[in-house]
């Protein structure tokens, strides 16, 4: 891409004039930048490169590009669609919270289907929009998710809460049959899956394989009668077990 000249001046004013420095004092935000419209992505780099906290880092045009970028250039932000050739996003940022686990990554996709966003967010995703918010309202998301808040689409986060309403429903409806046993290591597992943690995460946290993990996890899903680990979430909470230490 053509770069735009620049006319030379003579550095004036406080360190927070000079270009790359945030007001403040702080480093901008560094975002990558990943679509398969090239057009698009341009548009964004362009516009968002006009803040003067956000600085766009780098691009890419499928989730392929996007895991090698990230892991060269360590963004605190992925700007990040769904439906890309190669490698989608939810399987990139999947991928990408493996090798920069720092970096927070924002869906931002014409997907308003429920998969893609229990997806993304079991992917590891901070935040959810659809394409058809303003420029400004992106930025905002940006600082807002870098400042350690999650953002999902109003029209996203209702069909979030009516889910979350039938699982808890339907948990409820679990209640009344006996308990099933899990072992100890199994509610070791479940309690780190509470607290947000993947697999290899627990691992670590735990001293086991990563596919020791994944056993018991699909073992706890089976005793409980559960389909997914936001089910699983529900049930510690409602039955209390991140309070047993």
């Amino acid at each position: 891409m053509p770069t735009v000249p620049t006319v030379p001046t003579v550095p004036t004013g406080t360190d927070d004039d000079r270009e790359g420095v945030a007001p403040g004092g702080a480093d901008p935000i560094r975002v990558l930048v990943v679509d398969d419209h090239a057009l698009f992505r341009r548009g964004l780099e362009m516009v968002l490169g006009q803040e003067e906290d956000i600085s766009v880092v780098g691009e890419a045009g499928d989730g392929a590009e996007a895991l090698d970028l990230a892991r060269e250039l360590t963004p605190d932000i992925v700007l990040m669609d769904i439906r890309m050739p190669r490698r989608d996003g939810i399987q990139a940022c999947t991928a990408i919270k493996d090798v920069v686990p720092s970096a927070k990554i924002i869906m931002l996709t014409i997907s308003d289907e429920e998969a893609d966003l229990y997806e993304a967010i079991k992917a590891g995703a901070t935040g959810y929009l659809l394409k058809e918010i303003s420029i400004d309202e992106v930025a905002s998301a940006i600082r807002a998710v870098a400042g350690g808040q999650s953002l999902i689409s109003p029209s996203m986060a209702s069909k979030l809460l009516t889910e979350f309403a039938s699982m808890v429903k339907r948990s409820d409806e679990r209640q009344q049959l006996p308990a099933p046993r899990l072992t100890d290591r199994e509610l070791q597992v479940l309690r780190l899956v509470a607290r947000g943690l993947n697999n290899r995460d627990i691992a670590k946290e735990l001293f086991i394989s990563e596919n020791t993990v994944k056993n018991h996890v699909r073992n706890i899903l089976e005793k409980l009668q559960l389909h997914s680990r936001m089910e699983a979430v529900v049930y510690a909470v409602r039955e209390k077990l991140l309070e047993i230490t």
